[in-house]
């Protein structure tokens, strides 16, 4: 009896422990089931709500100031000496010397090179000699026809004796006038060997290269012992420049610029070997022959300038600058508020709740379209311009003062972006 009795007791006391265990993960479950769904519709709501709200808009400004304004154009040109002569040779032949370096000074007329005259030497005893031979040629002409036109009034006293016959006066005749035509061609025949005896002397004073003009030798393209030919075209062999100090420079202005240059209107340059010095000068002539470049059509702007001090040399690129308009006190935009265009999306988020804001269409030809931040939204302005300097431009009429802050720049954001 008694081990029976206690049999149930054991059973039921392993029994409820495992019942009372079995509810504490279920619980544990429905809680974290619970928060995960409270935590997506948080996040749900929470982008809908930002999904509704306005977009952001950042701006970039610039500040209207007071202050000078010039108007300039600018070109790029090389500096070049107002008479520079290319030396040449007008006859073929071996250098044999020559006489002038670089940068020397040289006298008109002063000997610079000179070709081995050998070959000239000969040609020119060569004319004498044909000319010598002309000469007695025509000599012995002269002396036949003499005794031709003797011949012939012998002849005709002959005939009107009735002693001779009409054929012998007929032949006496026409031998003076072949003697007297062939007088004609020796005097031909001389002019002809005296012209090249002239040419043979003038061929060998082309043998010595003189400098055509005073001046200073820019550059020199021949050596000892070099051939030039002068067949076709005449060798270039120095450049002189006849005075360094008065230079000119030759700019390649574009033609949208051309119609601003002047003649006697001021310019200044700089060069790149004197970078902080500024040089004047003034325009001498606009010239109409234009330059066309990879389709960039140009003009050439001559500019005088004086260079005493020899500073400047042949060829240096000039960076020229040509002030055509100023203005002494002027209400001044920042260029970067006339390139400012914002599209229509762009122009809804900077204007919310205001009516759609768009530029007028019948604008004149000097008239732009300014947006100006004023309290948080920015408003349209229609300005007249006047010059600019390519940085700030002059306001000549609108509702702009110094001071006011130009937009520059919009970048339109999604509320709560980064």
């Amino acid at each position: 009896m008694t081990s029976t009795t206690q049999a149930p007791a054991a059973v039921v006391g392993v029994r409820t422990p495992a019942r009372r265990k079995s509810h504490v993960p279920m619980q544990i479950l429905r809680w974290s089931l619970l928060a995960v769904a409270l935590a997506v519709a948080g996040v749900l709501a929470w982008r809908y709500a930002h999904s509704q709200a306005a977009p952001v808009v950042r701006y970039q400004t610039a500040a209207v100031d007071h202050g000078p304004i010039a108007a300039k154009v600018t070109a790029s040109g090389a500096v070049s000496a107002l008479i520079t002569v290319q030396v040449g040779s007008q006859v073929s032949g071996r250098i044999s010397a020559w006489y002038v370096d670089f940068n020397a000074p040289v006298k008109k007329g002063q000997l610079i090179a000179t070709i081995e005259p050998s070959m000239f030497r000969a040609a020119v005893e060569q004319a004498r000699a044909n000319y010598a031979s002309a000469a007695a040629g025509y000599t012995k002409a002269i002396a036949n026809r003499l005794l031709a036109e003797r011949n012939s009034s012998r002849e005709l006293a002959l005939f009107e004796q009735s002693l001779a016959s009409r054929q012998d006066l007929d032949a006496a005749e026409a031998q003076t006038e072949a003697a007297r035509a062939d007088v004609s061609a020796a005097d031909s025949a001389i002019q002809q060997a005296r012209a090249s005896l002239d040419q043979a002397v003038l061929n060998m004073s082309y043998t010595r290269i003189v400098s055509p003009i005073d001046g200073i030798v820019i550059s020199r393209n021949i050596d000892v012992g070099q051939t030039v030919a002068a067949s076709f075209q005449a060798p270039t062999l120095f450049s002189i420049a006849q005075d360094l100090t008065k230079m000119q420079v030759d700019t390649n202005v574009a033609e949208g610029d051309v119609g601003k240059i002047r003649e006697k209107m001021e310019a200044t340059f700089t060069v790149d070997a004197f970078p902080t010095r500024t040089y004047r000068g003034v325009v001498r002539q606009v010239r109409d022959n234009a330059q066309t470049i990879q389709n960039v059509v140009t003009y050439d702007a001559v500019i005088d300038v004086d260079n005493t001090d020899l500073s400047l040399r042949p060829t240096m690129t000039a960076n020229c600058t040509f002030v055509y308009a100023t203005q002494g006190d002027a209400v001044r935009l920042p260029n970067a508020a006339l390139r400012f265009k914002p599209d229509a999306a762009t122009v809804a988020a900077m204007t919310p709740g205001a009516p759609s804001s768009s530029p007028p269409q019948d604008l004149a030809a000097d008239q732009r379209v300014i947006w100006v931040k004023r309290g948080l939204q920015p408003v349209l302005v229609v300005v007249r311009v006047g010059i600019s300097d390519g940085m700030v431009t002059e306001i000549a009429e609108g509702a702009l003062r110094a001071g006011d802050a130009v937009v520059t720049e919009a970048v339109v954001q999604s509320a709560g972006g980064h």
